[in-house]
């Protein structure tokens, strides 16, 4: 059984954890800053043992880079990185809605329309917090019924690698629109039973970095359509 100073100590850096984490999504720790870790854990009140493990496990989900002799760095994402994480999150997405289709009944497909709907609300609102919410929202439909732990977990954290990178433009409604069009696309494949058909519009339109690299351009690095 684990000792009550263990326990302590795990929890101790799950919150350091969380707290950079917070701290990347916000941008109060841009990409290619140094991590100053006698600041962090004296603003903490914390040694410096929790914190070498946080950013460990930081490293390991691939939001800092360790380099030796030099410190802790936030992790740069460049628009390679991006598309690497799009092929990712398609593949393994895709698979994931193969996986599980028939455990998508008709309550679930109706709860993923009316999250969608929901979505174009929130654009018509101008509302990209709560647009964001329903959108991961939508796709944890399916990703919470895969029994496939890994990929769930792969999947979540390449996500939460895109979406605490720094975006120039916090809120492209043409993208955001478009995405709510590509979800009810595939929900009428799910419901007409074409669950394959559904996988591979993930990994080969909602996923493809090629179909959406306008909008990546966009979003995160500012690029007018259509240029680099």
């Amino acid at each position: 059984m684990a000792t009550a100073t263990a326990i302590n100590a795990t929890s101790l850096r799950e919150q350091v954890y969380h707290y950079l984490r917070r701290a990347i999504n916000r941008g109060d720790l841009t990409p290619g800053a140094h991590i100053d870790q006698n600041r962090v854990a004296s603003e903490l009140g914390i040694s410096r043992q929790p914190l070498r493990d946080a950013l460990i496990q930081l490293e390991a989900e691939g939001f800092v880079r360790i380099l030796p002799r030099r410190g802790v760095v936030v992790r740069q994402l460049t628009l390679e990185d991006i598309r690497h994480l799009y092929e990712i999150i398609g593949a393994l997405e895709g698979a994931a809605v193969v996986a599980v289709g028939a455990g998508l009944d008709l309550n679930r497909l109706t709860a993923m329309r009316s999250l969608n709907a929901d979505m174009v609300r929130a654009i018509d609102e101008g509302d990209f917090e709560r647009y964001y919410e329903l959108n991961v929202e939508f796709h944890e439909t399916f990703l919470t019924l895969c029994d496939n732990a890994d990929l769930v977990r792969t999947v979540r954290i390449s996500k939460q690698l895109l979406y605490d990178f720094p975006r120039v433009a916090g809120f492209v409604p043409e993208w955001e629109l478009r995405s709510t069009e590509e979800h009810a696309e595939l929900v009428d494949l799910l419901e007409q039973g074409s669950i394959r058909s559904a996988g591979d519009y993930l990994r080969d339109v909602h996923w493809s970095f090629d179909v959406q690299q306008r909008f990546v351009l966009q979003y995160y690095f500012g690029a007018v359509a259509g240029k680099r």
